[in-house]
């Protein structure tokens, strides 16, 4: 099976750099382009994975306090470590 063809333009530097790279890696041009165009898809599609489940997380209302992050947070590396905070914020508190 072949791949569609894909030209695009490219800033001198940028070219100079891709081909670079390509020597670097004894390997084509075209095929660092399209890793790296395989990786930022992956990213991007990992990155929205990501939000759908914060979303989720979100929606079923209870959240973390500032106050017990910034505590916790604070306390990472010292003698005294917090454990990881648990949620003290509900949706449906008053």
């Amino acid at each position: 099976m072949t791949s569609p063809r894909f030209t695009m333009r490219l800033d001198p530097e940028l070219k100079d750099w891709l081909e670079t790279e390509a020597k670097r890696k004894d390997r084509s041009a075209a095929y660092v382009a399209k890793q790296a165009i395989q990786d930022l898809k992956n990213k991007t599609e990992a990155k929205g994975q990501m939000i759908c489940e914060a979303i989720a997380e979100a929606d079923k209302g209870a959240f973390i306090s500032e106050d017990k992050m910034t505590a916790w947070f604070e306390s990472l590396g010292t003698d005294h470590e917090l454990p990881e905070p648990e949620a003290d914020i509900f949706r449906n508190q008053s």
